[in-house]
């Protein structure tokens, strides 16, 4: 890392290697540790140390590849305060970053935000063992410091490190006791986002200051009944479905999008539930062949939610994707399918007026 300094509103870092003049030694903490809050993986307690999404004994119960893919953890957190002059991670991945579209930061990255602005991010680089340090000499001051795990790559955290008189504290709480439940496809897990807070669930939650579980499965977002009888184990302050694309046809979203919403209505008749349509996709330009069928498929979830809200759930509500991200922001997109970083920005911004109103928030600024 060249850069070797980063202004923060309030605090200046100074981002030097690891063998800088006058560095502290690092006190290292082994993970977990009581002294770091870990927000984002609701089965941590039962799968610890593993950073998995989905229960360990869930491994047998739902399709291989989602079960691989909730080893990514993607959403996670570590969150801790902190009168740290020096912080540092040890990581280890099981693989190196291999994705053609999405940059390795992104993929396996664990990046550092401090009292919500963010500062660097920690990656592999040719090796899948990595100590990195964030800051050795910052200016003295308590901070809250949230690091963000990788959206599509598992990650072993070994230890935290700090200067050796840090003291360390919880974090602030969050708005609600409960999280936002995101379930859904490879949009939804992250992908295509530069880095591991970046994802429109991340930007979003941070700007509400909500905790937040994302269960975006790329290529995987199906909607299966085993999968929803997970995600109703959840305690949501409500749940986001954010599944279509995964679906090839009207007819197979059909078939599993009502029994979706009845599963989860079964233990939470009350909870808010959020049902999006796919946002803009190159597949809906008018030079495509496939703008048919994805209109017939977004069809199916108006028409399902319509039902729903007709029988008397008053707490189940339709946004169009489009309205979060359509076609005057085709620039937000990656691959034709996967927004980027603006893109991204744009669906949190669009649809963090409407999670503050179903969650009687102050509307954010």
């Amino acid at each position: 890392m060249k850069i070797t300094r980063f202004l923060f509103p309030v605090l200046v870092l100074s981002f030097m290697s690891s063998i800088a003049l006058g560095q502290e030694d690092l006190r290292w903490i082994d993970f977990p540790d009581p002294a770091f809050e870990v927000n984002g993986l609701y089965w941590f307690r039962e799968n610890k140390p593993d950073l998995f999404r989905f229960p360990k004994r869930a491994e047998n119960l739902i399709p291989k590849a989602v079960w691989s893919l909730a080893k990514d953890p993607s959403g996670g957190r570590i969150r801790f305060k902190s009168d740290c002059t020096a912080l540092g991670i040890r990581l280890e991945y099981p693989r190196l970053s291999d994705m053609r579209n999405m940059h390795a930061f992104g993929q396996s990255g664990v990046d550092l935000y401090i009292d919500g602005v963010y500062g660097q991010t920690a990656v592999h680089q040719k090796e899948t063992t990595v100590e990195h340090i964030y800051f050795p000499n910052a200016f003295p001051g308590k901070r809250e410091y949230v690091l963000y795990l990788p959206i599509y790559n598992g990650v072993s955290v070994k230890a935290i490190g700090v200067n050796p008189d840090a003291v360390l504290e919880k974090p602030r709480p969050f708005a609600l006791p409960k999280p936002v439940v995101f379930y859904g496809t490879s949009i939804t897990q992250g992908g295509c986002a530069s880095r591991s807070g970046m994802s429109y669930s991340a930007i979003l939650c941070r700007k509400l200051n909500l905790d937040f579980v994302n269960l975006g499965f790329s290529g995987n977002g199906k909607g299966e009944k085993e999968v929803a009888e997970l995600v109703a184990e959840i305690d949501a302050a409500c749940f986001v479905l954010d599944f279509m694309a995964n679906n090839k046809t009207a007819a197979s979203v059909s078939e599993v999008y009502e029994p979706f919403l009845r599963i989860l209505r079964a233990k939470h008749p009350d909870t808010p539930i959020i049902a999006i349509t796919l946002t803009y996709v190159s597949g809906d330009h008018p030079l495509s062949d496939r703008g048919a069928e994805l209109d017939a498929m977004r069809d199916v979830i108006r028409a399902v939610v319509a039902k729903k809200i007709t029988e008397g759930d008053k707490n189940l509500m339709l946004v169009e994707g489009h309205d979060l991200l359509g076609p005057e922001c085709a620039d937000g997109l990656v691959d034709g399918t996967h927004p980027n970083d603006l893109g991204f920005q744009v669906i949190a911004d669009h649809l963090a007026p409407t999670l503050a109103q179903v969650l009687k928030l102050p509307q954010p600024k």
